[in-house]
């Protein structure tokens, strides 16, 4: 049958029930159980209210049998014409959101069910589901009609509903080490704390640019400097560049600084709470994804990157960007494509290389050349190497961390040098105002940022980043 007769026959049922005085979209009702509180507790002839959505019927004469959905379970319905209206029961479609009273029971097969004493005609729908058997399966549909996906496929609300919990255990976690949660503007007059091509938009009132912001971290500093010693933000960051399965143009991170520690305390500190997630999502440290089983114990296997980026390039951290070009160019895995030739054009390079390895297990990758990390303070005896690590699982980088530069003059020498490298982004500015920050004085400390999205994805088996953001931004569709 077309839509356009399926919704011409469903207005005709809101017609029906209107003329016999119900309200096809009727308002409050309640208090309502939850089903699986009442399949848990199962008691033969207790009264129950529950509400939700009608995912089958099965008409048999004068007896309707019908499942019910919640956000927590479902059970049958039994729905006798007589006991209820006959009209009521002729206008029910599959998807209509109904509100229904009456008494539990167990039928001859076995099968626990509600005995239904009266309904209420909350929704009525006029669109038809996805066929039971075979769900929503286009991908480009389930994302841009999540509600649909949602409704038809109940392992991804499962999914979502875990999103949720390990966004709970996050902060409880942080929360229980005395971390503060803060909020930092997303609103920005400059685009900072990371490279990355900014959303750019115009404040009518002040007449001034202002940006989406690219990260959090900057803001979070500041408060370091004003006496808030340890500080965590969920945050949303927004990049206008790219969409493939790991990358989505708005994204959440979690960003934590702790004053006087360092780039190895917020080491332990992601081992600690990932594994931790792992255990309490999956019920095991040993996570299956994708087909391969990642072990998040602790701890995890320690790689230098300077080591593996000379033992695979023969590149120093000292080279020219000419010489660690043709360094790349000798190897003919590599595919050399750079634009402007900076030696963070040519890592950039070298780093996508280096995903491409079998990484299944947790890694922290240490040892990053001082010049791809501006905001990151070197290592006492070496100072073309910062105090930085990036974690990787399953190839995907999910974590990066700094032990964070506190000096205000080192500071400004190395954001300006970074500028003359960053031909991603077209960015020209230095936020003076966080330079100005750091001249008061802003304690030692290490700084954690960590892919939300990336990690649900670990701990979901979800294959794309779109999967687990509920609106991921979509292409128009093609009129």
């Amino acid at each position: 049958m077309e839509v356009d007769e399926i919704k011409r026959i469903r207005i005709e049922k809101i017609k029906n029930l209107k003329d016999i005085g119900i309200n096809p979209y009727g308002g409050k009702f309640g208090p309502i159980d939850d089903i699986k509180s009442i399949l848990d507790a199962f008691q033969e002839e207790k009264e129950v209210v529950i509400a939700g959505r009608l995912m089958a019927v099965r008409s048999h004469g004068k007896v309707l049998f019908a499942d019910i959905l919640d956000q927590t379970g479902s059970i049958q319905l039994f729905i006798k014409i007589g006991v209820i209206d006959a009209e009521i029961v002729k206008a029910l479609d599959i998807g209509d959101i109904i509100g229904v009273k009456g008494t539990l029971f167990v039928t001859k097969m076995g099968q626990q069910s509600l005995r239904v004493l009266s309904i209420d005609v909350l929704s009525k729908s006029l669109m038809t589901l996805p066929e039971k058997w075979h769900g929503l399966k286009d991908v480009e549909i389930r994302y841009r009609q999540r509600y649909v996906d949602l409704i038809a496929n109940t392992d991804v609300k499962d999914l979502f509903i875990k999103r949720s919990r390990i966004v709970s255990l996050i902060r409880k976690f942080l929360d229980d080490q005395g971390f503060l949660e803060v909020e930092t503007p997303m609103l920005q007059p400059l685009a900072g704390g990371a490279r990355g091509r900014p959303f750019k938009s115009l404040h009518n009132a002040y007449d001034m640019d202002v940006f989406l912001r690219i990260a959090p971290e900057l803001y979070l500093k500041r408060l370091l400097v004003g006496g808030m010693e340890r500080v965590y933000e969920i945050n949303r960051n927004f990049r206008n560049e790219g969409v493939s399965t790991r990358h989505n143009p708005e994204f959440t991170m979690l960003e934590v600084y702790q004053a006087y520690g360092d780039y190895q305390d917020m080491m332990k500190l992601t081992e600690d709470l990932v594994s931790g997630l792992a255990k309490e999502i999956t019920g095991s440290c040993k996570v299956m994804y994708q087909g391969k089983e990642i072990d998040f114990t602790t701890p995890w296997e320690r790689r230098s990157f300077a080591g593996v980026v000379k033992e695979k390039f023969d590149i120093n951290p000292e080279d020219s960007a000419e010489v660690m070009l043709e360094k790349v160019k000798a190897k003919k895995s590599a595919k050399v494509n750079v634009d402007k030739l900076t030696r963070s054009a040519v890592m950039k390079i070298v780093e996508d290389v280096l995903e491409e390895d079998e990484i299944v297990n947790p890694v922290f990758f240490t040892d990053y050349f001082t010049f791809l990390c501006p905001l990151a303070k070197t290592m006492p005896d070496n100072p073309d190497i910062s105090q930085r690590f990036e974690a990787f699982v399953a190839g995907m980088e999910i974590g990066n961390a700094y032990s964070e530069l506190n000096d205000p003059v080192e500071q400004r020498k190395r954001l300006l040098e970074d500028l003359e490298d960053d031909v991603e982004t077209g960015n020209r500015c230095i936020d003076e105002d966080f330079l100005n920050a750091l001249e008061y004085g802003m304690p030692p400390a290490g700084g954690l940022g960590i892919g939300i999205d990336r990690l649900v994805m670990l701990l979901t088996d979800a294959a794309s980043i779109r999967d687990v953001i509920l609106f991921p931004l979509m292409k128009p569709q093609q009129k």
